[in-house]
């Protein structure tokens, strides 16, 4: 897909991939691109984009409660103290993705962020927001970058910190999702409306 925004049901114009479903709908409209803070937040959003590699966004925001449930709402001190009867427990449960790479990741990098100051994840990722001025609205899907050099350096820093199965790309998809950029389209509706901070 490589256009511009397009007018969904309610005639106001959309990046093309928050009109393919319902929940993509109220995820690009109330989420997708809003300033997320608090390192439980963001903590969240580092798994679930972990979790996505090599699968489609969709199918992690209709497992995202399921998520939610058995990740004890992805609080890192108490995935941090998760057992091996808790990772069997994982691998079994059916309404996340059961994949033993990313399980193992989720509960070593809550290990490594449990032994950190508070706020230390939300300042460490919010240091590699870029200034809002360098970067043009994209005006279609093929002005949006997969990859960038803040990203590029957001993954190394994180990979430095010791946290597993984050890389350029995942970097970049957390950046977009939780608000260090703006990747609303030019003319999509929700471009620059983040209210403001936001930790869910």
């Amino acid at each position: 897909m490589t256009g511009g925004a397009v007018a969904g049901p309610d005639g106001r114009l959309r990046c093309p991939w928050g009109l393919s479903t319902e929940d993509y709908v109220r995820y690009h409209d109330e989420e997708w691109g809003r300033p997320v803070h608090g390192d439980d937040a963001l903590f969240e959003r580092l798994c679930l984009e972990a979790f996505q590699s090599g699968l489609s966004w969709i199918t992690i925001l209709r497992r995202r409660e399921g998520f939610r449930r058995a990740f004890d709402d992805f609080g890192i001190a108490a995935v941090a103290q998760y057992t091996e009867a808790d990772k069997e427990r994982l691998l079994a449960d059916e309404g996340i993705i059961r994949n033993r790479a990313k399980i193992e990741a989720t509960l070593a990098n809550a290990r490594v962020l449990a032994g950190r100051p508070a706020g230390e994840l939300d300042a460490l990722i919010w240091s590699y927001a870029p200034d809002p001025a360098s970067r043009p609205a994209p005006r279609t899907v093929a002005d949006v970058p997969a990859v960038t050099d803040e990203s590029t350096a957001l993954a190394k820093a994180l990979k430095k910190q010791g946290l597993r199965f984050i890389g350029p790309t995942t970097a970049y998809a957390l950046m977009q999702a939780c608000g260090l950029v703006d990747d609303h389209l030019a003319d999509c509706m929700a471009r620059g409306a983040a209210p403001g901070s936001r930790a869910t």
